[in-house]
């Protein structure tokens, strides 16, 4: 007899305590690095809020790179706790300049902690993280890395490129749950960390979750959502299964598929592809064309576009080939969807060409 109260996702099987170590060391393997790796039951934007509580107190000195209200939301975190900030500010929807940095740096005072976003899934951009990293690591600055976006979407690899702390979230390029995130956390980034006055007794502590690395990394605290981590699990499965480097190509592909077809389609993206991310192509609309209208157009279609988030005056729309969207199919029906869109409002393009740019990319 059926049950009405019964439901699958009820009374799920607690997640065994013995495979949340596995599950960091497979997070260590997809980051490249033998870091400490913390799991944080929560989707990343706790990570990272973590991450500015636990290192942020007075006395301590901060340059926070903003290319998007990720990087704003991140400077807020550590001056609430007491760090004092030094922002930069990109131009809108653009990535940071290395010169910038460089002389942001070379002003003084001493720098103990520099925050940056790898790629911006708001504005499609990428920064140009090897060449900060490496003007923080000449310094001995210890470095945060937002790279809930970009893992996955580009090859992220943390001892080589000497990342301190990287935060990732599993539900953009690697498919996977928004339910739960993690870190990698460094020698000299535990140093800072744990330094009299860290934050104990929160969500936010990163001191608490060290208790975790060091004990058997069994039980995790609170109360740890099963279906989460079970879900997790399957991702990680499905992630290596693939093969990491065949899912960045993937997404390289999916980008460099969605420029051509644009191009064909007579519509220019927003920035080079060398400063644009494997995960979402901006391009500007039109002049005297509204995104809502081309918006619902294509959702018309049954395909999804987006308006820029925190880019304007230059009002971008979004083509977003991330995760499960990195496919020929999904390049294909979002370039076309727009081309229709723009036809619609009385903008001329090419809808046949940017199909056989596609095409041609994906049949090199």
């Amino acid at each position: 007899m059926f049950d009405p109260g019964w439901n699958p996702l009820h009374s799920v099987p607690s997640y065994p305590a013995e495979r949340y170590g596995a599950l960091a060391d497979r997070i260590g393997g997809i980051l490249m690095s033998r870091n400490d790796i913390l799991l944080v039951q929560a989707e990343a934007v706790v990570a990272l809020e973590a991450v500015a509580v636990s290192l942020a107190r007075p006395g301590l000195s901060a340059l926070n790179i903003v290319t998007s209200l990720y990087g704003g939301w991140f400077g807020q975190w550590l001056r609430r706790s007491g760090a004092a900030v030094k922002d930069i500010v990109a131009e809108p929807g653009l990535p940071i300049e290395v010169e910038a940095v460089a002389r942001a740096l070379d002003a003084g005072p001493h720098i103990d902690v520099l925050a940056v976003v790898h790629a911006e899934s708001a504005s499609g951009i990428l920064n140009p993280l090897p060449e900060i990293l490496a003007l923080a690591r000449a310094r001995g600055i210890v470095t945060v890395v937002d790279a809930v976006a970009s893992v996955g979407g580009h090859r992220l690899d943390v001892d080589h490129l000497g990342i301190d702390i990287a935060v990732i979230g599993p539900q953009k390029a690697l498919g996977g749950p928004a339910g739960l995130s993690a870190l990698s956390v460094s020698r000299r980034a535990w140093e800072l960390i744990l330094r009299d006055g860290a934050p104990r007794d929160s969500i936010l502590s990163l001191a608490d979750l060290k208790t975790w690395i060091d004990g058997d990394r069994r039980g995790l605290p609170g109360t740890p959502a099963p279906l989460e981590f079970f879900a997790l699990e399957a991702a990680l499965d499905r992630i290596e299964a693939e093969g990491l480097e065949n899912i960045v190509t993937r997404h390289a592909l999916a980008a460099s598929a969605t420029r051509a077809g644009l191009t064909a389609l007579g519509a220019s993206a927003w920035v080079p592809a060398a400063k644009a991310s494997n995960l979402v192509t901006a391009v500007p609309v039109p002049e005297g064309l509204a995104p809502p209208a081309l918006i619902a157009a294509a959702g018309r279609l049954g395909v999804e576009l987006t308006e820029g988030v925190g880019t304007a005056p230059a009002r971008l729309m979004r083509l977003n080939h991330t995760g499960p969207r990195a496919t020929f199919q999904a390049v294909l029906s979002k370039v076309v969807a727009y081309g229709a869109a723009l036809r619609q409002a009385g903008h001329a393009c090419d809808i046949a060409a940017a199909a056989e740019a596609i095409c041609e990319v994906y049949s090199r």
